[in-house]
């Protein structure tokens, strides 16, 4: 096969997740569920309550242990054993919680736990390299387009779509090949739900593949470029946004489809 510029062969997925089981005491989450990720790519998982979206992103983020099953990035076989794992292969995820330190600015959240220190001496001594950072991330957000208010306000007093905005960016930051996102827009309005929509698109097109969890079926076939269903734990069928229509997504969500079949 001919190879990408990222080093992935052509008509392999970057991230592929085979056979998933997961079980809480006698509720099985996944039950031999699979999944794949494209690059420069939005997928969206859609599903209803229960169907395993979470639980499959957590597992395939390292948020979560996997009890059966295997997981393949870029071609070869690896274990999610923790987020750091997921980070170091280019892999970053926004929960629903967003993970933000809201008495913390836009720059220091965004670097939060990958502060740079100054060259010399005084990084010997912890001192951070807060003009660079800044710098750095203006840039980000300037490139995704993010509607940040400004850089020196916390974000806890930023409006809902502003603090999706900064968690997106952080996340689009430091991947170089997939961000998960779970429910992004949930309790947005519809201008922020928009700008978020706006955002994601940017982020697919600088390469990297995006998985979109969301209820939201005109969204998802607003922004996606392929939709994978999941029902009781399994996927159960993949569109292309293109070509498929609410009322399908809806009927392989609920296994109206199924029935139609019998």
């Amino acid at each position: 096969m001919d190879a990408r510029d990222d080093g992935s062969e052509i008509g392999m997925p970057l991230l592929e997740a085979r056979g998933i089981v997961r079980t809480y005491g006698q509720v099985v989450a996944l039950d031999g569920c699979d999944f794949d990720v494209e690059p420069g790519e939005v997928t969206a998982l859609i599903g209803d309550n229960g169907a395993g979206k979470s639980t499959l992103i957590k597992i395939m983020s390292g948020t979560e242990e996997m009890e059966e099953g295997q997981i393949r990035f870029m071609g070869e076989d690896v274990t999610m054993s923790s987020p750091s794992v997921a980070r170091d292969l280019g892999i970053e995820t926004v929960f629903q919680d967003l993970a933000l330190c809201p008495h913390l600015d836009p720059v220091r959240n965004l670097y939060l736990g990958r502060e740079v220190r100054k060259r010399g001496p005084l990084g010997w001594f912890g001192f951070m390299d807060n003009k660079m950072m800044r710098e750095k991330s203006s840039d980000a957000f300037a490139d995704l387009g993010a509607t940040v208010r400004a850089l020196s306000v916390p974000v806890g007093d930023m409006s809902g779509g502003q603090k999706q905005s900064v968690a997106v960016a952080r996340a689009a930051s430091w991947a170089n090949k997939i961000i998960f996102l779970d429910e992004p827009t949930a309790a947005l309005g519809v201008v922020q739900t928009q700008n978020v929509l706006d955002l994601i698109k940017r982020v697919r097109d600088k390469g990297i593949g995006v998985v979109f969890i969301s209820h939201s079926m005109p969204e998802v076939l607003g922004v996606a470029d392929r939709v994978q269903v999941l029902r009781r734990g399994r996927r159960v069928a993949t569109y292309q946004a293109a070509d498929t229509s609410l009322e399908e997504l809806v009927g392989a969500m609920t296994g109206a489809l199924d029935e139609e079949a019998v």
